[in-house]
């Protein structure tokens, strides 16, 4: 059976990296059997990074990579309704999902408003990690910003990014019912969910929260998603 290989739960979620629980929405959702493995050291992981999965001698890393090998080894239809415009559409919704992922992780480990109750909760939820651990990773992840570039934006500039790609966001989500491209989802829904989840589930008040809880549509695409996944 394919593993998957990605972070910790957190706040409820199955994993509290957007990268990963977009992945593990993609195989719930197109239904493939997998087998979770929570892990917080990604040095055997391809590029060191999750998520990642073993499904026999193949070991696949990079979240979209991963989509596009499991779809291809299961022959999966979740997507094969789409048009070449709706593809496109979901490649530059993805790339704008990466930008998003800075400002939120830089809400958790660079922003000095947010970081000690996010601290807190990882301690909380995970009795093997240390605060020393904690505080390494927290000035590993501030180097990355600023080689990334938003670790060079003060905090509110770096919230400002993360609210635009919000609305962004909210602009593509049905109003009333459905998901981005019609009655049932589809990847993109998943790579949304993902990201949108760590932060309507996140059990802290950022603006980037507060954008979220704001916008019905936003958390109705969010919720449903979850209880399909759940």
């Amino acid at each position: 059976m394919l593993t998957l290989y990605s972070y910790p739960t957190l706040f409820g979620v199955a994993d509290n990296n957007g990268y990963g629980l977009k992945v593990f929405a993609f195989l719930k959702l197109a239904g493939v059997p997998f087998h979770h493995e929570h892990i917080f050291d990604a040095s055997k992981a391809p590029r060191s990074q999750l998520p990642y999965i073993v499904d026999g001698d193949d070991v696949v890393g990079d979240s979209e990579t991963i989509l596009q090998f499991v779809t291809q080894r299961y022959a999966l239809t979740i997507d094969a309704a789409l048009t070449p415009l709706q593809r496109t559409q979901n490649l530059l919704t993805t790339r704008m999902l990466d930008d998003l992922y800075w400002v939120m992780s830089y809400s958790r480990w660079k922003d000095e408003r947010y970081w000690h109750a996010f601290r807190d909760a990882l301690l909380r939820e995970h009795p093997t990690v240390t605060e020393e651990g904690l505080v390494k990773a927290k000035a590993f992840n501030e180097q990355r910003y600023y080689y990334q570039g938003i670790g060079r934006f003060d905090p509110d500039a770096a919230m400002a990014r993360g609210l635009a790609d919000l609305s962004a966001i909210a602009a593509l989500i049905p109003a009333d019912d459905g998901f981005v491209h019609g009655e049932a989802p589809t990847s993109i829904d998943a790579g949304i969910y993902g990201f949108i989840a760590n932060i309507y589930y996140y059990d802290i008040d950022t603006p980037l929260k507060r954008f979220v809880v704001g916008h019905d549509n936003i958390v109705r695409h969010c919720r449903a998603i979850h209880a399909m996944v759940s």
